[in-house]
């Protein structure tokens, strides 16, 4: 085995903490997921925003039981997964709640539109994906929201926003 790392292999040494520290080292695409009910569009910072299935195409977010988001995703059954471009870091940082911008302002910054479901999807994203919620499941106060893509684009130019290691990150060109 290797000098250069610890192995937590025990309840108390993977605290929440440890976790996320190691969680880190891995590079993560940056998304802001989006959603549109009556009460107007919510979002949030998703760092958990991955396929499930491409056939048919599917996507997963994680939602912690206290975003104020998830309101929204359940009361309109859907969401939009927005993927941000190199130089988005300060709306990431608003919509990860690191500003004193909140709720249906966070908006204001940025160009929206929406695709099919109403979800509101970021024009300069590297790409998007619409989603009708197929199934909402619990674990230990997290929502895990499983949707059917409806419709979605990518660019196939530019770099994404990364986060590795706690900072956002660029790719070089």
């Amino acid at each position: 085995m290797a000098d250069d790392f610890t192995v937590l292999d025990t309840p108390e040494a993977i605290d929440v903490r440890a976790f996320w520290r190691v969680l880190g080292e891995r590079a993560s695409g940056v998304s802001v997921v989006t959603a549109r009910s009556s009460a107007g569009p919510a979002g949030f910072l998703a760092l958990s925003a991955t396929h499930v299935s491409a056939s048919p195409p599917t996507m997963l977010v994680s939602i912690d039981r206290k975003t104020e988001a998830l309101a929204a995703v359940e009361a309109a059954g859907h969401f939009a997964v927005n993927y941000l471009p190199a130089g988005s870091a300060a709306l990431a940082d608003m919509f990860g709640g690191k500003t004193e911008v909140k709720g249906a302002a966070r908006f204001a910054e940025g160009d929206w539109m929406s695709l099919k479901t109403g979800a509101p999807v970021l024009t300069s994203a590297l790409s998007a994906l619409d989603c009708q919620v197929e199934k909402l499941v619990e674990v230990e106060g997290t929502i895990i929201a499983i949707g059917r893509v409806v419709a979605c684009f990518g660019r196939g130019t530019g770099n994404p926003l990364v986060l590795f290691r706690g900072k956002y990150q660029e790719l070089a060109p």
